[in-house]
């Protein structure tokens, strides 16, 4: 199925995705999966026993992407290449995903104070029989963070939509000390990545 146009379906909920991809002139469709309701989730979020995070994160990832080409096909929409991502962090090879309430929000940052963890975003691409899919991983090095500043940024709403409790593009960069691979990765889309892909199926991108 050949692309008809420079045009990409984005099966994601995330603004900042939205956001990275307007930044560099990627046009985009919405294209939304299911996360709730009655019948449940398109494509579930929850971690296999034993699962890794590198191989969690990418099986999440291509099973999204696999799903929403399948709608594409399904619901006769515009033949164009679908893209999707999945972001974890993880810390002594645990996964650390989105807090549900300040004690959660404070445990991870905690965990995380002063210390080295990794952000994994796994990106993929599906169109008709073509499928492909790229992880990146970036190290980031948090200072020790004082408890008044943890107690401070769990009284916000900051923590509780971002995986690891935190967004390098918000607050929380001041907690960040260092950082070795993609900016645009942490935020959850690697975008040399990302055009990497989109290139593999088939558009012109420069």
């Amino acid at each position: 199925m050949k692309p008809v146009d420079k045009k990409i379906y984005l099966a994601s909920k995330s603004p900042r995705r939205r956001e990275l991809l307007r930044q560099v002139g990627i046009d985009f469709e919405l294209l939304l999966l299911r996360s709730d309701g009655p019948r449940g989730p398109d494509v579930t979020e929850e971690v296999n026993p034993g699962e890794a995070p590198l191989d969690y994160v990418a099986r999440v990832a291509l099973e999204k992407a696999k799903f929403a080409a399948g709608l594409v096909v399904q619901r006769r929409m515009a033949a164009r290449p679908v893209l999707t991502a999945d972001t974890t962090v993880t810390i002594d090879g645990a996964i650390l995903g989105k807090p549900a309430n300040p004690n959660e929000a404070t445990a991870m940052l905690q965990q995380l104070s002063g210390r080295t963890h990794q952000v994994l975003t796994s990106i993929a691409v599906a169109s008709g029989d073509f499928s492909a899919q790229i992880t990146q991983v970036s190290d980031v090095r948090f200072g020790v963070l004082s408890p008044a500043a943890i107690a401070a940024y769990c009284a916000s709403s900051e923590p509780y939509d971002k995986a690891g409790g935190y967004g390098i593009q918000g607050p929380a960069a001041i907690f960040i000390e260092h950082i070795t691979g993609s900016h645009s990765g942490i935020m959850g889309l690697p975008i040399y990545e990302t055009v990497q892909l989109l290139r593999q199926a088939g558009l012109p991108y420069p």
